[in-house]
């Protein structure tokens, strides 16, 4: 499998899955608009260890939205989730969406 990408937020196929499983299935929140990266159509778990995100999705594909994005499909498998970082003189910092 290879990489997804919508907006700032990346996926990347990873062969296995730990950490706590969490309530809700948002990806990321932006944090000028408000707009979310989330799964609205599939079955699917959100789990994080170590301030990283984890998406299992278990039904052929899972639907990622986003109001200013295409939705995109996402192909069953476990997947980690990752915000572009961008870098500047004054360092690294997250890409706002």
């Amino acid at each position: 499998m290879q990489p997804i990408r919508q907006g700032d937020v990346i996926l990347l196929p990873v062969q296995q899955i730990e950490g706590e499983k969490i309530p809700h299935l948002t990806l990321a929140e932006g944090e000028v608009t408000g707009h979310k990266h989330r799964i609205t159509e599939g079955k699917a778990e959100l789990y994080e260890q170590d301030s990283t995100l984890y998406l299992r999705v278990f039904s052929e594909s899972a639907l990622l939205a986003h109001e200013e994005h295409k939705a995109i499909s996402i192909p069953q498998g476990d997947w980690m989730v990752k915000i572009q970082g961008e870098y500047e003189p004054e360092g690294w910092h997250y890409v706002a969406d």
